[in-house]
């Protein structure tokens, strides 16, 4: 039986790349190494690979498909294999982009395995190379008995998965659900942490008696002691968060993380009409099942400190592929304008992408202001338009496209907010945005006074108080 051996090298330094591999036979199977760990999650199926690979096949035109990350060129041909012969493959994947030689370095914040995972520290091994991340964060989390893969890693960096241009880690998901697949007071990602934050969850994701308590800010608050970042999950979904981010107990936001999640900017903008600095981020929740990444911007080569230091300061886009760059009057995204008002602003958006982007916008306070179509789809481009400070603000640029990935995903990248100040005039969609939260947390605060379990009423007011904070905040702009 012939074989198929590959050797998957890097273009330009010649180094072995770990990377994944579909291999179709004339049959049209997919096939692979007997010992091979396969890619979860939708779309086209990969085998991982180390960098080397060889497979038993039969005789037929064959497909190889390999890919690395996001920033590589997928590297396809067919080949044939005789009937006896093995068949080598030198593989050289070269990249259509480089970001982190501008000091742009992609992360993941967001990764369980579950308790079918059988193999978790090879998956492990595998993710941060074969996705090209520099970051990578698995997280302990806890819903009812279930045993899942990566509770097994302590909080901290993982020192046997990390090396000079890897960083892996291990955090905390804390949460609470008022059913078990309704979001509740909502779900936060902890890391950067090196003690365990206690209770991991509350209520009915340990049991139908546990009570509703405590408020996820103490758990903010526990990680902010140790120095850790705060980011909320899930498009920012949870009665709490709008309280966390308004006391600034949060450092970022994760959206769209499952890829299940609409791509949506609805609580994350309403944040951001009311004045907060609110960084975006993301990541795949569980496995690495889609291409999801933060760029996290450092002053040169990959340092995690930086790197953290990046997000937290809004030096961050998000995306499945596209590269995305905003400059508002000199200003990178985390940066704040001072200007007075009716003052010119100069935006440029940039653009770059393997898959074609169909729709770029530039975003004020909420609402897309310029946009450009491009039906035949654009791989990279230049937008330049002046807006004017009517108002204290933010502004953005997203980018959308029904192309897809091989993980069957549409294109979408969006970047963390230019900051406008010093016009001493309020949007109206800060108005608009207080009024939705102050609703918002009202609803919170009966479903505590109603619905909440809690061992005592000194629970029960405490949540109540500390919604009432939040909620104040915002009455105060409306």
């Amino acid at each position: 039986m012939p074989k198929i051996i590959g050797e998957i090298r890097d273009g330009i330094t010649g180094a072995i790349l770990q990377a994944r591999v579909q291999v179709l036979d004339p049959g049209g199977e997919n096939i692979a190494p007997a010992d091979a760990m396969w890619k979860v999650g939708p779309g086209e199926p990969f085998f991982y690979s180390d960098g080397q690979f060889s497979l038993d096949t039969k005789r037929g035109y064959h497909r190889v498909l390999v890919e690395r990350g996001t920033e590589f060129t997928p590297w396809q041909a067919t080949i044939e294999v005789g009937g006896s012969s093995d068949f080598s493959l030198d593989i050289q994947l070269e990249r259509w982009s480089d970001l982190p030689n501008r000091g742009w370095h992609p992360g993941n914040t967001h990764i369980h395995y579950d308790e079918k995972e059988s193999d978790p520290d090879r998956r492990l091994a595998y993710d941060s190379r074969v996705e090209d991340l520099r970051m990578t964060a698995v997280s302990i989390l806890k819903r009812w008995d279930l045993d899942y893969a990566t509770n097994k890693y302590p909080p901290g960096m993982l020192t046997e998965y990390t090396d000079t241009h890897h960083y892996v880690q291990s955090g905390e998901e804390t949460r609470h659900n008022h059913d078990p697949f309704k979001i509740g007071y909502g779900h936060v990602m902890l890391l950067n942490i090196h003690n365990q934050v206690e209770p991991i969850s509350r209520g009915l994701l340990v049991d139908q008696f546990d009570p509703d308590y405590p408020p996820l800010s103490h758990a903010c608050d526990q990680a902010n002691d140790q120095g850790g970042l705060v980011i909320w999950c899930h498009n920012g979904q949870g009665m709490e968060a709008p309280v966390a981010a308004a006391l600034g107990k949060v450092h970022a936001m994760n959206l769209f993380d499952p890829f299940w999640n609409d791509v949506e900017y609805l609580y994350w903008y309403h944040m951001l009409n009311t004045g907060i600095k609110m960084p975006v981020s993301t990541g795949s929740d569980w496995f690495v099942s889609s291409a999801n990444r933060v760029y996290s911007q450092t002053d040169g080569k990959f340092a995690y400190e930086s790197w953290l230091d990046g997000v937290r300061n809004g030096r961050t886009f998000i995306t499945n592929g596209p590269a995305l760059f905003l400059m508002v009057a000199g200003k990178e995204p985390g940066g704040t304008i001072e200007v007075e008002k009716g003052s010119r602003l100069p935006v440029e958006v940039n653009w770059h992408s393997h898959h074609p982007v169909e729709r770029v916008e530039i975003v004020l306070n909420g609402e897309a202001v310029e946009r450009r179509d491009f039906p035949e789809g654009s791989n990279s481009g230049h937008i330049e338009t002046d807006l004017v400070a009517e108002s204290d603000g933010w502004i953005g640029a997203r980018v959308g496209s029904g192309s897809r990935d091989s993980f069957n995903q549409p294109i979408w990248a969006h970047t963390s907010p230019v900051y406008i100040k010093g016009t001493y005039i309020r949007s109206e969609a800060s108005f608009n945005s207080a009024t939705y939260f102050t609703e918002r947390i009202g609803e919170g605060i009966d479903w505590v006074k109603t619905k909440g379990r809690f061992y005592s009423d000194g629970q029960r007011k405490e949540i109540v108080d500390l919604f009432r904070q939040g909620q104040d905040w915002y009455s105060n702009l409306s």
